[in-house]
């Protein structure tokens, strides 16, 4: 959804089974390398959606803003692993994952994020609550705002009531897509 309605605020009982459906998500080695912001404060929604480039409307107008964030320091992420993992997934990620490199340890723990991400949307999709994830943000200003030092932002999610107006909706736009003959395949 492109424009939120202003007035329309999720449910508090919504808001905590969102909560523990992101605490759940599944992780590789259940690594859990994230932190999710729930922002209903619309003076800190103002701030970010200075940082939000085109997405600032949404921010304003959602409910809550979801802020989807990842350890910074590989360090701590080897710390949280070692004391809350088994022997196993341990040795998975220091001789699959660790042996790879920074970048390659640093592009892993976000993908863990990222799926996170789809547990989210399909939760959204089906508790009839309308979402927007976005990258079209500023993460290190957003980092600034939160001043959060363990983590950083990789993207964010509007949640809240579509404005029924919006014209990017599919009774008034219908989606794009490519065909799915292209994008799927039988083996």
């Amino acid at each position: 959804m492109k424009k939120y309605n202003p007035e329309a605020k999720i449910s508090e009982e919504q808001i905590s089974e969102l909560k523990e459906i992101l605490n759940l998500s599944p992780s590789s080695i259940n690594s859990q390398p994230w932190n999710f912001i729930f922002v209903h404060d619309q003076e800190l929604k103002k701030q970010l959606s200075e940082v939000s480039f085109i997405n600032k409307e949404k921010v304003l107008d959602c409910s809550h803003l979801i802020i989807f964030q990842v350890l910074k320091n590989t360090e701590d992420f080897e710390q949280q692993i070692e004391e809350h993992l088994p022997e196993g997934n341990v040795n998975y990620y220091k001789t699959r994952v660790k042996t790879k490199g920074e970048e390659a340890v640093k592009s892993w723990l976000g993908h863990q994020v990222y799926l996170s991400l789809g547990v989210l949307l399909s939760a959204c999709a089906a508790m009839g609550i309308d979402s927007t994830p976005m990258e079209g943000i500023e993460p290190d200003l957003y980092d600034g705002i939160l001043n959060n030092e363990r983590y950083e932002t990789l993207f964010a999610v509007a949640i809240g009531e579509k404005d029924e107006a919006d014209t990017n909706q599919p009774k008034f736009n219908p989606k794009t897509r490519l065909k799915a003959e292209k994008v799927i395949v039988e083996a």
